[in-house]
């Protein structure tokens, strides 16, 4: 008994430091959201970020992503495809302040031709 309490205690630190993030993305724009890619702030180094089986539906449909704090800290940027060809890229959004993200109002100004970069 007294070995694994001595167990439990070592691991909280463990538990402790892999902490989340939690956004909800809401696909407020009338294309579907098929793809979102992450990366640390000004790096480039975008990873895909796997959203569900299927699109995130345009009105109002949303998923849930998580982030983990030790990898690329707070401030992100993201990068969201989608399915009528427009690319939005969101620069220095932060993950730890925001709890959601609406895709709407800057999906309106970019074009189906370019990458439409939007900053907080």
């Amino acid at each position: 008994m007294r070995s694994a309490l001595i167990a439990l205690i070592a691991a909280i630190p463990a538990v402790a430091n892999a902490q989340s993030y939690y956004l909800d993305i809401y696909n407020t724009a009338p294309s579907s959201l098929v793809a979102l890619a992450a990366a640390p702030a000004g790096t480039g180094a975008f990873d895909a970020i796997a959203l569900s089986s299927q699109p995130v539906h345009g009105g109002g449909d949303s998923a849930t992503v998580a982030f983990d704090k030790s990898h690329g800290g707070c401030t992100r940027d993201l990068r969201l495809t989608f399915a009528d060809g427009r690319v939005l890229e969101q620069r220095n959004f932060n993950v730890c302040k925001f709890r959601s993200y609406h895709t709407g109002r800057y999906w309106r100004n970019a074009s189906a031709d370019r990458k439409l970069v939007a900053k907080p």
